[in-house]
Parts: C-alpha cells; structure tokens; sequence
C-alpha cells in the first residue's frame, strides 16, 4: 500500500489517496480441530502458538497483530477454533509500505473465510483499525486497512476517513510510470515521532475549538480559520496543523486533477506535500531529502513524495517511462556515494487488495 496523498490526514479524520501495490503477503491456512493457533512467518523464521480461548500478548512484534485480530473477533462474539498458519511476504518492513495493515486483515479475511464468520470487509477494516489502537498502541486511522480490503487493480482510492464515502479514480498515465526508492532508513524514533506529531495535531485542534466551537476536526479548519488563531498556537502546533489542513485540500484538488486529466499539476501536488512534510511536519531525513532533491533537477520526474508516516522509508516518484532505466541507476551510484548503502528500487503496479488466490 502506498499513500499517494494525503499523509497525517487519516487520523485528523480527513482526506487520503492511496493505492494498493504489487508487493504482496501470502498466507496458507488451515483448520486443525484443536484449540491451538500455530502460525509461522517464514521470512523471519518465527513461529508462535497460542490457545485460541485464552491468550496474552507476545514478546513478539509480528504475532501481536495476528493475537489482536483474534481477541477483537472474540469482542463481537466470533468464535473461531484451532488453525494451522503459514505467511510470507515481500513487503520491506519498515518502509511505510503498511506490512502491518497487509497482516492484520490477511489473517482476518481468511479466518472469517475459514469459520464462515459472515464479517464484511468494512467490519474486517474497523477490527484491524482498533488492533492497531486499542492492541498494539499507534493511534493511526483507518486508510491503510481500508485501502488493504477495498483497493482495485489500476485504481486510486479517494477515502473519507470520517465518513469512510470512497471514490476509485483510474490512473491511465500514459509515459509516465511510479517507482519507490527504498532509504533503507528505518528509525527507532519514528513510532514516538508519529505519536508526537498526532497529539501535536490534538493540542492544536483544542485552541481552534475555543475560538470556533463549531469545528470537530481539522477537516473542518480552512486556511483562513487557522490564521486566525496562530497567535494563541506554539508556532510548532501551527505548522502542523497547517500541514494537514493543506494536505486535505490537497488530496481533494489531486483528485479534480486526475479526473479532468492534468497530469503536470497533480505530479506538482506530490512535490508541494512533500516540500511541507519536510518544513512544517518535519519527519523527513537526510536520505529522503536527497532523494528528492536528486529526482527534482530531472525533467522526466513529474512528482514525487516520501510514503508512509515519515523518518526514513521510502519515495514514490512518478517518472517517464522510457527513461527509467537511466534515471534508477544514476539515482542509485549517487546514493551509495553519498550515504555508503544501496538503494532499493521496486517499479510497482497497482493492484487490487486482499482476496483468495485461484
């Protein structure tokens, strides 16, 4: 998954555009008629079992999304019995691509597949959302497992987070291809910064209520309302709000763009949400920064933007396609020059989102 625009606006119960990718999570999984869940990551080499009825949470990461989704079952009265697991994916950990949304509901289709639950996938999307909250403790919104469950090949997805209306927008670009570059930077600081940044939004909302009662979220501000109140906000909790305030009407215009077929001016929106990310957000870092800067000096780059929730990941870029090949591998000698690593490069597809394998 990745977010085309719309970036820290999710959680403000705003605007998102979002797509889903070709880098997958498989699963294989099978009833085994005890009261025992056994489930192995393949690529960690990791297993973990747990009784189905009763459990606690594990010391490891990567099962406490599967050990959510099974207690959020058990909240709404959805039983399930013992199940045989296996998983594996290509995913990059770490890189804002939504591993975590690409579990929590893979396991969640296929149990409610596998004990016939009757759950849809809003339901599936809502229970993976409260894992992520109420389980794990990210107070993220519901984009990335909504985009996981109702994603469509070669469709962007416009979602109202509040509302949760959709809108699918074909994207038929002609010449012009996406490419993500991988940092490789995966931050120990970026769950703490995400958090920072989300209360920071809360901090600031909070002064704008007592001047504008009527506002319940900062997709409610305009421009001109938060002016008005810069000078009762710490300049940091302006300039966060301006960035989602911005961003929202951001993802609305990137959509016209799209539909009315201006090309030029939505790949300028991804680099006008990138420059305020890095200015007024602050979670960008020195390798995106190059990144953009490098993909900027080149004519054939339309747009481009970190994805994810910032301090490191990736970049997508929206790059003419008969040049490509010549862009990635200057790109790339220039990065390892510079930061002494390889960057990683995954031209991608968009595609649709959970479903059985035929």
């Amino acid at each position: 998954m990745v977010n085309v625009m719309g970036a820290h606006t999710d959680y403000n119960d705003g605007f998102t555009l979002s797509a889903n990718i070709d880098k997958e999570m498989v699963f294989a999984v099978a009833i085994n008629k005890t009261d025992k869940g056994r489930v192995y990551a393949l690529d960690l080499k990791d297993s973990h079992e747990f009784n189905v009825d009763y459990f606690e949470q594990s010391d490891k990461a990567w099962a406490n999304y599967i050990l959510g989704m099974v207690s959020e079952f058990r909240k709404h009265g959805k039983i399930i019995g013992g199940f045989d697991c296996v998983f594996a994916s290509d995913i990059p950990i770490g890189s804002g691509m939504a591993a975590s949304a690409a579990i929590k509901c893979g396991i969640g289709f296929l149990l409610n597949e596998l004990f016939n639950l009757e759950l849809s996938n809003l339901d599936i999307a809502g229970y993976a959302t409260k894992v992520e909250n109420e389980y794990i403790g990210v107070g993220s919104g519901i984009r990335d497992q909504f985009n996981n469950l109702f994603a469509r090949t070669s469709h962007f997805m416009k979602l109202d987070c509040l509302t949760l209306n959709h809108e699918y927008i074909e994207t038929d670009f002609s010449n012009y291809r996406f490419i993500i570059f991988d940092s490789q930077v995966k931050s120990d600081r970026r769950l703490q910064i995400f958090e920072t940044r989300r209360k920071e939004c809360q901090q600031g909302l909070k002064i704008i209520k007592r001047y504008f009662p009527e506002v319940k979220s900062l997709r409610d501000v305009k421009p001109d309302t938060l002016l008005k109140c810069k000078d009762d906000m710490e300049p940091e909790l302006y300039w966060r709000c301006k960035f989602v305030v911005n961003e929202n009407i951001r993802v609305l215009k990137s959509v016209e763009d799209l539909l009315k077929n201006r090309t030029e001016a939505f790949g300028q929106k991804l680099f006008e949400s990138q420059m305020e990310l890095k200015r007024d957000f602050q979670v960008s870092c020195a390798e995106i920064d190059f990144l953009i800067d490098e993909v900027t000096k080149n004519n054939n780059v339309l747009g481009a933007r970190m994805i994810g929730a910032g301090v490191g990941g990736c970049t997508l870029n929206m790059v003419k396609d008969y040049d490509r090949e010549e862009f990635i591998s200057g790109i790339q000698k220039r990065f390892k020059k510079k930061f002494r690593k390889n960057l990683l490069v995954y031209k991608i597809k968009i595609v649709r989102g959970s479903g059985k394998l035929t």
